[in-house]
């Protein structure tokens, strides 16, 4: 421990205006003109690490009526500020300083914690409870921010600050407890954001942040439960990014974000509202396999090429942009951007058309999901889907099969009228010929009219017309009672 008398001019000044809490300005001024921070300190700032932790360890005890706190700008920190498993009682902000070693709050149990336009090589805070915020605004960090398992009851302000550890974690806050929310507005950081298991109640907010960490993973937030998160106004990631398995209260939100380089990873995370509308469509997939959302908010030009959708539920759609056109054809395009076929997604989307009463919107889409499940079929299965299809629409659109039967009325009709006449099976006996009765009989396959059982031609035109209708009628009737059962089964 040195002496008194060892001290520096700054370090006396300094001990004396800690049992008051006075500020201690050792340089005016935030930045150099270069624009860097301490980079070329006078010698009359420099401040020893050994005098800032013994005042923190109470080496100099405060005085009755005031209270100490240790607050000093413009200093340079020099050895090694290690409070490491300290019991520190005073808040300690400083501002405009710079750091030649990487301070240590690891495990340790402090107040509020202010690092205000500083620079630092690293700063190492796992383990450590803090009674208030840890504050780095506008701080350069050098290297990496280590709050693994840290729980702060205010809140980390990072707002404006730079980071950088190129190609690794420069936030290292796996398991993080923030209780008055994580506020990174404007951040810069080179490098990833590590957050697995963190528990953030008062919200993560990146609005306005940038993220540089090109092939590997720019945001980790797995398993994390956030009140908030914000990745909006000009948010941008280099980098994928993994939510996996999160929880998230209230919003995730990505208004004009820009998400490059890789992928969006939501799976299986739950939210209440999800804003999707970045500034443009991310280079990379989106994966939302197994998650709940209550309120999705996109536009149609929000998504990538592929989105992977299967197990993703949702309460409710409200796209931003009126989604102009056909909904129903918009939607069932951007299901069709999940790679392969998968029923769920289709099914999701019918279920919550017929939730808000829009019961055509929902046939369009399950019929869009059986085009898209006959491509998968083999010829013999895709030829017996196309009759399906062009002749009841899988039973969605069972009017069709009214059509061909008043087309091929019409055409029965016409031509048993103008052929030559039908020759009677039992002359004298049976009903007179009608054309239009012959050939409803004939394309009723069950029952009858007393017309076909009657009469018969003997020209091949006329007969061959009669075969066809019949046939006509056999499949019409198995094309109706197979698609309204396939548009009764969901499966």
């Amino acid at each position: 421990m040195l002496s008194y008398e060892e001290f520096t001019d700054a370090e006396r000044e300094l001990w004396d205006a800690f049992p008051e809490g006075r500020l201690v300005e050792l340089r005016s001024g935030a930045a150099d003109s270069d624009g860097d921070r301490g980079e070329h300190p006078e010698p009359e700032t420099e401040v020893r690490a050994a005098v800032l932790t013994a005042l923190l360890l109470g080496g100099n005890s405060g005085q009755s009526g005031a209270i100490a706190a240790l607050r000093v700008s413009g200093a340079r920190v020099t050895g090694r500020l290690d409070l490491a498993g300290a019991q520190i009682e005073h808040m300690f902000r400083l501002e405009n300083c710079s750091f030649d070693e990487p301070p240590s709050l690891y495990e340790a149990v402090t107040r509020t914690v202010a690092f205000v336009d500083c620079r630092l090589p690293a700063l190492d805070a796992g383990m450590a409870r803090i009674e208030g915020r840890l504050d780095l605004r506008r701080s350069i960090i050098d290297g990496r921010l280590s709050l693994r398992n840290a729980h702060v009851t205010g809140g980390l302000v990072l707002t404006s600050a730079s980071l950088s550890e190129p190609g690794g974690w420069a936030v290292f806050a796996g398991g993080l407890v923030m209780e008055g929310g994580m506020f990174c507005r404007d951040l810069n950081v080179r490098g990833g954001i590590r957050l697995p298991g963190a528990h953030l109640p008062g919200g993560l907010f990146l609005d306005g942040a940038r993220i540089d960490n090109p092939g590997q993973v720019a945001l980790a937030a797995n398993n994390a439960v956030v009140d908030t998160v914000n990745l909006s106004r000009g948010f941008a990631a280099l980098g994928t990014i993994r939510l996996r398995s999160a929880q998230i209260a209230d919003r995730l939100d990505f208004d004009g974000a820009v998400l490059d380089g890789a992928d969006l990873d939501c799976s299986r995370m739950q939210a209440g509202d999800l804003h999707f509308t970045p500034a443009t469509p991310p280079s990379g997939a989106v994966d939302l396999q197994g998650a709940r959302v209550a309120v999705v908010h996109d536009a149609a030009g929000s998504w990538p090429d592929v989105v992977r959708l299967e197990g993703f539920v949702y309460d409710s759609l409200q796209p931003t942009d009126g989604m102009h056109g056909n909904k129903a054809v918009l939607r069932v395009a951007w299901i069709r951007r999940e790679p392969g076929y998968a029923p769920q997604p289709y099914e999701q989307l019918a279920t919550w058309y017929r939730q808000v009463g829009h019961d055509d919107d929902a046939r369009r889409v399950l019929l869009a999901k059986q085009r898209h499940y006959r491509s998968t079929l083999r010829p013999a299965g895709r030829a017996w889907g196309h009759l399906l299809d062009g002749t009841v629409g899988y039973g969605y659109r069972p009017w069709l099969a009214g059509l061909w039967i008043l087309a091929l009325t019409i055409l029965g009709t016409t031509t048993f009228s103008t052929a030559s006449s039908p020759k009677p099976i039992q002359p004298g006996q049976g009903p007179p010929f009608n054309a239009f009765v012959y050939t409803l009989d004939l394309l009723i396959p069950i029952g009858g009219l007393g017309q076909r059982s009657a009469w018969y031609w003997t020209g091949s035109g006329a007969q061959s017309l009669a075969y066809v209708l019949i046939a006509s009628g056999w499949v019409l009737t198995t094309a109706v009672i197979a698609g309204v059962t396939r548009s009764l089964n969901k499966n």
